[in-house]
């Protein structure tokens, strides 16, 4: 008989169901599945099972889709040190070594098979409708997320909808689309008409799988608006119109009318708004971090998430806490924040309030001089990159290995930290620290696995913009805008559209796949070449590479090399672009 793997119903109680608070559910105990899930609280352990995934892949966040998704669009060069190959190779398009990313693949995997497991076994059970309908909907979404990031990377990844481990082989290239729109119709329809209450922060709602059914929409018909080949994918031609309806697995037919109705609910009805500041996103904001940063101080600014308050734009995110350590997972904490960090090797004081971190992600200057020409008064360019040329303590000091090294660096996702005069130099290395004082697993003042803020995945300002997008109308683009005071726009264009993404999603990991369904990628990936960089502090360019930026996006249209284990088990065929040298980064 078929198990199934779920946490103790006590493990959920003490750490109170968000999506990062599980250990491994393979570990913990089972269930048969004839008679799973017994009980509301059988059903939440097996949820939990499903969302850890989310927090698997940040062991290894270089290798996840979102970290590939930052460094391969334009927003952000590779970064890091000498001996850094894979951020730097994700940047240029280019493989590093064996596996490059396997681990993200098969952890992909193993949470599509938790959900496959829990979603066959639901419809046996004897839960409630509305709570086994719950159940399905959330189960649904995130195998709907996790194909996402599967399909957006690789491309021609296999479907497999029942649980089970043996070998499937890819079908079609679209294939996995079909599923992602009909399990995200589906979550739409069986999710109950409420935001998530406060109390299960951290699970998805019918307005998340809402606003996911629109990002899915607007990738796959503009991605394949030509056809599904790699010439197909990688044409200049963008038709927006071209896809009107998918027909789905289950014979059933999802329209655009269908996408928009659902985004006009989630606008209309689902509870969530822009948070008025728009610096009050980001974690510098923080109350222990605030009043000393020059930038902040002074202005009554109030993170949104201080002492774990919910912010109200936030519809689904990553969560983490103070359970990460090296005999658990360090998943439980945000290793985006660290990978993303200022390069280390300097006093905190030097990069305050940011701290520090592996230097990932330079932005990019073409990023910072377009944003400027085209809107020199939005107030976002300065709330999302911090220019070191105005600081008069950043030193390219410490570790100076800097590969792509740039002026710039990116707020959204950095670490941030605290002035502490309990801890030696006067400054904690996270804030979390100073706001969650008390017991940490691994210890307090642990740059790799204090940084627990959330990595927010979708923002309500996103499905004001898909609306817009989806209806040729300027009303969500004008929200978007009179929140940071910018003047509205008097009439749609897909121009004013891109552009209104551009800034109001940059360096959030959403500008990758916008480029690629827009059919601009390799026309905006190429003015990163010869763009001012440091190498080892010394003056630079970022110089081309295995014949450079266009090249390499239009041979694979930005899908990542399959991983070699998969190749050899014969399940996937390697994608084009990725079998001659010119594939190859040897390095900086």
């Amino acid at each position: 008989m078929k198990k199934i793997y779920l946490l103790a119903a006590s493990a959920l109680v003490a750490f109170g169901m968000t999506s990062c608070d599980i250990d491994n559910v393979e570990n913990v105990g089972e269930l048969a599945s004839g008679t799973f899930p017994v009980t509301e609280d059988d059903g939440m352990a097996a949820l939990a099972g499903i969302y850890e995934n989310l927090n698997a892949t940040h062991a290894n966040p270089q290798e996840s889709f979102i970290y590939n998704a930052a460094l391969a669009s334009d927003d952000h060069f590779g970064g890091g040190g000498d001996n850094d190959f894979l951020m730097q190779a994700e940047d240029l398009l280019c493989n590093h070594g064996t596996d490059m990313t396997n681990d993200f693949y098969k952890q992909r995997y193993e949470g599509i098979n938790r959900a496959n497991s829990l979603i066959a076994a639901l419809p046996n059970c004897s839960l409630e409708e509305d709570v086994r309908n719950k159940y399905m909907g959330e189960a649904k979404f995130l195998r709907a997320f996790y194909y996402y990031e599967l399909a957006s990377m690789y491309g021609n990844v296999p479907v497999r909808t029942v649980p089970g481990g043996e070998l499937l082989k890819q079908g079609n290239i679209d294939d996995p689309w079909k599923q992602i729109l009909q399990d995200l119709r589906d979550a739409v329809d069986l999710l109950p008409a409420a935001k998530t209450a406060d109390s299960q922060a951290g699970h998805v709602d019918k307005y998340a799988a809402e606003a996911m059914l629109g990002r899915a929409w607007l990738f796959y018909s503009g991605m394949f608006c030509n056809g599904t080949k790699t010439a197909d994918m990688t044409s200049t031609n963008y038709n927006e119109d071209a896809i009107k309806s998918v027909e789905l697995p289950d014979g059933t037919t999802l329209t655009k009318e269908n996408v928009v109705a659902a985004i006009d609910d989630c606008v209309n009805n689902s509870g969530y708004s822009l948070v008025p500041d728009f610096r009050n996103l980001w974690a510098y904001t923080n109350r222990c971090t605030v009043e000393d940063y020059d930038y902040t101080a002074g202005q009554g600014l109030n993170w949104v998430e201080n002492d774990n308050a919910i912010n109200p734009e936030s519809m689904f995110a990553i969560k983490f806490n103070r359970l990460a350590s090296w005999d658990t997972t360090i998943g439980y904490a945000n290793g985006i924040a660290l990978h993303f960090g200022v390069r280390g090797g300097q006093k905190y004081g030097n990069t305050f309030p940011f701290g520090q971190g592996w230097g990932a992600g330079p932005v990019a200057p073409n990023l910072v001089e377009d944003w400027k020409a085209a809107e020199p008064n939005d107030i976002r360019r300065d709330a999302t990159i911090q220019d070191w040329t105005t600081s008069e303590t950043y030193t390219y000091g410490g570790w100076a290995d800097f590969v792509q090294e740039t002026d710039y660096y990116g707020k959204k996702w950095a670490p941030i930290s605290a002035k502490n005069d309990n801890v030696d130099g006067g400054y904690s290395c996270t804030f979390e620290n100073v706001m969650y004082p008390g017991q940490w697993i691994q210890g307090a003042e642990n740059m790799q696995l204090n940084n627990i803020h959330d990595l927010v995945l979708i923002r309500f300002a996103d499905v004001l913009l898909m609306q817009s997008e989806l209806k040729k109308d300027v009303t969500g683009i004008n929200l978007v805008r009179a929140r940071v005071g910018l003047n509205p726009i008097a009439a749609y264009s897909l121009k004013a559209l891109q552009d209104e993404r551009r800034w109001e999603f940059a360096c959030e990991g959403i500008r990758w796949n916008d480029i690629r369904r827009w059919h601009i990628a390799a026309a905006a990936l190429e003015k990163q070449t010869n763009q001012p960089t440091y190498w080892r502090g010394k003056p630079d360019t970022n110089k081309a590479h295995n014949g450079g930026y266009a090249a390499r996006y239009n041979a694979t249209a930005g899908f990542q090399k399959m991983p070699d284990t998969q190749i050899s088990m014969g399940t996937v065929v390697q994608n084009d672009g990725w079998t001659d040298s010119q594939s190859e980064y040897a390095s900086w």
